[in-house]
């Protein structure tokens, strides 16, 4: 008899995405941006929130060390805290898809992303892509102060 395909036999705990989106939110928690930037691929990206917004107002996302590094000064260290609370994960080829919300206190306000949030790791387990689907227009309705 053979052995079950990778894609009928998903190491969830193991998996390199699941890993890498891990270890993303982990230097998040802990405001370890060296780590977080570590965590990449040299040529790894960011879209958080996929096409234009007040981060990347042309859409185009965040490529390599200068431009994950500018993302995490302008929308990750302004922060108190973020909280991800993810409530569903779909694990498909090299990447994950977490449905949920992400928490962002900042300057005594909350304000919740509602979305779908992906993480796709290299064939070395980095970080490749990570992409964040959630609307601005909703996020800014939700603040409330904290």
């Amino acid at each position: 008899m053979s052995e079950a395909p990778a894609y009928l036999n998903i190491d969830r705990e193991n998996h390199p995405a699941v890993l890498a989106g891990r270890r993303s939110r982990d230097a998040v928690e802990v405001r370890d941006k060296q780590a977080w930037l570590d965590n990449f691929s040299a040529t790894g990206s960011v879209e958080d929130p996929v096409g234009p917004s007040m981060f990347d107002e042309e859409g185009k996302g965040h490529r390599g060390a200068e431009g994950l590094s500018a993302f995490w000064d302008k929308a990750i260290a302004p922060t108190e805290k973020i909280d991800f609370q993810f409530e569903k994960e779909i694990i498909c080829g090299d990447e994950v898809a977490y449905i949920g919300k992400i928490v962002t206190y900042i300057a005594g306000h909350i304000s919740e992303a509602e979305g779908v949030f992906t993480y796709r790791a290299d064939a070395d387990g980095k970080m490749q892509a990570l992409r964040a689907y959630w609307e601005v227009e909703a996020t800014i309705a939700s603040t409330r102060k904290a």
